[in-house]
């Protein structure tokens, strides 16, 4: 009998992690790398290390299986630390984070990619047009559900169709989740 129990725990175990999805999640570069063979939007992640609610949109939306799915499918998913050491390059133009300090446990100082996207909280996600323009940044935790709107927007860039507050409030009107929580 406790060999059954002990079985069908491994198999719950196994099944719940063998159905958790996973971002693609690349850098800016090799995005825009891949853009010149097949255009897609982009979504960057924009976080921080000391940023709770940046963790539990990783936990929560990221590793949602339908979001994975659709990110995986639709866009170039780019996961950027806000205060980060690495070296951008975009669009030919090098960002560093001079301010950077090594010894530092918790708030570094901004990374100079995220002074130009106009990033100043977290998380931020940002999307970009397939020839790698900023489109918008959307600030703060999003669930699965709340992602999907933007990811709806942005995907066909049914954005351009948004020209007043009425459009996009006829486009939220319009909207059906087919997300999972």
């Amino acid at each position: 009998m406790a060999l059954i129990r002990l079985s069908l725990i491994f198999l719950f175990f196994f099944f719940q992690f063998s159905n958790a999805q996973q971002v693609n999640w690349m850098s800016i570069e090799k995005a825009q790398e891949l853009q010149k063979a097949n255009p897609k939007n982009i979504i960057m992640d924009i976080y921080t290390d000391w940023c709770g609610p940046c963790k539990l949109m990783d936990k929560n939306t990221f590793q949602n299986a339908d979001v994975a799915n659709y990110l995986n499918k639709n866009f170039y998913a780019v996961k950027f630390n806000a205060e980060g050491n690495s070296e951008i390059n975009y669009k030919g133009k090098v960002y560093k984070n001079p301010g950077y300090r090594e010894t530092k446990s918790a708030r570094n100082s901004s990374h100079n990619f995220t002074r130009y996207l106009g990033v100043y909280g977290y998380p931020t996600i940002v999307f970009f047009d397939k020839n790698t323009n900023p489109i918008a940044p959307i600030t703060g935790y999003l669930t699965p559900q709340q992602i999907e709107i933007y990811l709806s927007l942005f995907k066909d860039e049914k954005y351009l169709q948004i020209k007043s507050q009425d459009d996009f409030k006829k486009f939220l009107d319009d909207f059906e989740s087919s997300f999972k929580s």
